[in-house]
């Protein structure tokens, strides 16, 4: 997120322009300490990533952060052409579910209010993209707070503590004005993004529990619809909570050129390249294992995959094994480099990967082949958010200060 959102950031006229732009030097990242031994507040990271750099993959400069809003569980936020900042929302300040969304000035990041009508916020919130030329915004749905906090529960599914629908806005009036099912496959929908062209009207979203991407498109009777075109199968295990574990699908993005599609399987433990040339039936390019659930020699056997993949061994960098599973991706505007961190939500690293917890999480660099496809890991990268002075620390997401792959919307 850069600093101030009232100018035009770096100023690239189209999305194929800021790939040709300058090398990333710096990265941000949100370090999280809930759910960790330090009662240490939250605070921003910068890492340098220019390897040129005396203090190439180090901190650089934290910053504690300090966040107020009137609904409660802030994630995802975008720069308007307004100059204001939005920023969705999970909850209600009891925990319950609430999708609405807060407007801060751009200057002084003052809350100016709630960008959705009273009465109108989602049931469940989490992530949103906006495509202005069209006069659209379309929001996910994860979960009640209160259902989250303390990991995942298949019974709460069940019993209504998570979403499955894509929400449709009136960008121009402020209104909700469809709602789109996806029904059990497209359960706990998470990352959405729309195609980087601005005249398109199609993207995708990643829906985690049954590890389903759908297509969302309008259509010629000017509604909107969305059909699945990925799925990574389950696969039957023992020694794991559940006997079929998902890929859980967590994080999604999409190269500027719009050629390739990459999502990360937290639980699998695996990353995939999709070549998305033909919108309605990608095809997987490439594919890299660092951590997860499924490593040799850990708790969980694979009695059955429909894939017939071997179980990876561990991801171990510059002497480390890294703890966790790879999670929040950025790419690099060229589309060469793809950065990782291993961390969710605290409590669902609690409870799936407790050495995360002791260890901190850490951020991984992956190298892409952008003419044939293909992912292999840079094995002299390493930031290690276990080693920070106020003790580990759990990193999330990803963001340059010139605007990315994630954050980016062309008017």
């Amino acid at each position: 997120l850069s600093a101030n959102c009232s100018g035009c950031g770096p100023g690239y006229r189209t999305p194929l322009d800021a790939m040709k732009g300058p090398r990333e030097e710096i990265v941000y990242l949100p370090c999280i300490y809930r759910n960790t031994a330090s009662v240490r507040p939250d605070y921003l990271a910068t890492v340098d990533v220019l390897p040129s750099s005396p203090t190439y993959c180090q901190m650089v400069e934290p910053v504690d952060l300090y966040f107020k809003c009137g609904l409660a569980n802030p994630h995802t936020s975008h720069c308007l052409g307004s100059g204001q900042i939005m920023i969705s929302c999970m909850g209600d300040p009891s925990g319950n579910g609430k999708g609405g969304f807060v407007l801060l000035d751009g200057e002084t990041f003052e809350v100016i209010g709630n960008w959705e009508h009273p009465g109108e916020a989602a049931p469940f919130g989490y992530d949103f993209w906006y495509q202005p030329r069209h006069n659209v915004m379309i929001s996910t749905e994860w979960g009640a707070p209160k259902a989250l906090l303390d990991g995942f529960n298949p019974a709460h599914v069940e019993e209504g503590h998570y979403g499955s629908n894509l929400n449709v806005w009136d960008w121009t009036t402020h209104r909700k004005l469809q709602t789109i099912e996806l029904g059990p496959d497209g359960a706990i929908p998470l990352e959405v993004r729309f195609l980087h062209d601005p005249d398109a009207t199609e993207g995708y979203v990643g829906c985690a529990l049954r590890s389903n991407v759908f297509r969302f498109y309008k259509t010629e009777k000017g509604t909107w619809e969305a059909e699945k075109v990925i799925n990574v199968p389950s696969k039957k295990v023992e020694g794991w909570l559940l006997p079929e574990m998902p890929g859980l699908i967590t994080d999604i993005l999409i190269s500027l050129d719009d050629r390739f599609l990459y999502f990360s399987n937290w639980l699998h433990g695996d990353i995939r390249q999709y070549d998305i040339t033909d919108r309605r039936n990608p095809w997987l390019a490439g594919q890299i294992f660092l951590g997860g659930s499924l490593v040799k020699g850990g708790p969980v056997k694979v009695l059955e995959d429909p894939e017939k993949q071997e179980q990876p061994g561990p991801c171990i960098i510059k002497g480390k094994r890294i703890p966790g599973s790879p999670q929040m991706l950025q790419l690099s505007l060229d589309g060469r480099r793809l950065y990782v961190t291993t961390s969710l939500y605290s409590g669902w690293d609690k409870q799936f990967y407790p050495d995360m917890i002791k260890e901190g999480s850490v951020m991984m660099q992956i190298d892409v082949d952008t003419d044939r496809g293909g992912l292999s890991l840079n094995e002299n990268f390493l930031v290690d958010f276990g080693k920070e002075p106020g003790g580990p620390v759990l990193a999330h997401e990803l963001r340059y200060p010139g605007g990315d792959c994630t954050s980016d919307i062309w008017l």
